[in-house]
């Protein structure tokens, strides 16, 4: 399992993931989820990975290759996010036919998801979300967050803080909340957490960051978070409880 988390807004995007893969209870590794595919200058094209290990790494490595190898189409000579996102979409057909019949004789799972955002010259900075199925849906003004792999503990802060309008430096702070969220309710999930922040129509990706176990900003973080919860939990007002005549009443609609 794994968490990643992509967030556009008016002024740029948000990208973070995880690094755990759990292959059974005594068995946790981390591998890399974020990969960045960027010209500086000339194009910003960031991925993240969701799923089958096997069919994420052999799809990076496929788009690596064909960037290598300077095929006609590749991630560096497409001219739209659109002509980008479906040529992912059509690698992780290609890689899940080769390699489905073997996963489903040992039912193995074999889908996997993917996040793709950036900018290219003449074009808006986009946010995707593309299905094991190889299609995708694109991230609005009135859905500005995309999440893929362990997403229901850290939904809820994103739902309550998130908008369009949002500072990037807010929307930096509330994703690695969210994977903090996340990282507490579910052990699959964990460090190092990889985090970019892109400003829009720059076509350079400034803006890193990888946190590891242990790392001071997410201990600091964690523990102002947990107390400021405890504090909005502590001013909630009493419950207005009813009372019924009769011990036993039962409460109808």
């Amino acid at each position: 399992m794994t968490y990643c988390l992509g967030i556009i807004t008016r002024s740029g995007l948000v990208i973070a993931a995880d690094s755990r893969t759990n292959a059974g209870v005594d068995y946790i590794s981390t591998y890399r989820k974020l990969f960045d595919f960027s010209v500086p200058g000339e194009r910003v094209i960031i991925l993240c990975t969701s799923g089958n290990l096997a069919i994420t790494q052999s799809v990076i490595t496929a788009l690596e290759r064909d960037i290598e190898n300077q095929t006609e189409t590749n991630l560096h000579t497409l001219n739209s996010f659109y002509d980008i996102a479906h040529y992912i979409g059509q690698k992780i057909r290609e890689i899940q036919d080769r390699d489905r019949p073997w996963l489903e004789r040992d039912h193995i799972d074999y889908q996997c998801s993917l996040l793709l955002g950036g900018q290219l010259p003449g074009e808006k900075h986009k946010l995707y979300l593309i299905y094991p199925q190889g299609n995708f849906i694109q991230a609005t003004k009135e859905t500005p967050f995309i999440q893929i792999g362990e997403t229901k503990y850290g939904k809820p802060i994103l739902d309550r803080t998130l908008t369009y309008e949002t500072h990037l430096e807010a929307v930096a702070k509330c994703a690695l909340l969210s994977i903090d969220s996340t990282m507490k309710s579910n052990l699959s999930v964990g460090p190092p957490i990889n985090l970019v922040m892109y400003e829009r129509d720059t076509l350079v990706l400034r803006h890193r960051l990888q946190l590891r176990l242990g790392a001071p900003y997410l201990a600091k973080m964690r523990k102002l978070w947990e107390e400021s919860l405890r504090k909005a939990f502590d001013a909630m007002p009493n419950l207005e409880w009813e009372y019924g005549d009769e011990a036993g009443d039962v409460f109808l609609d």
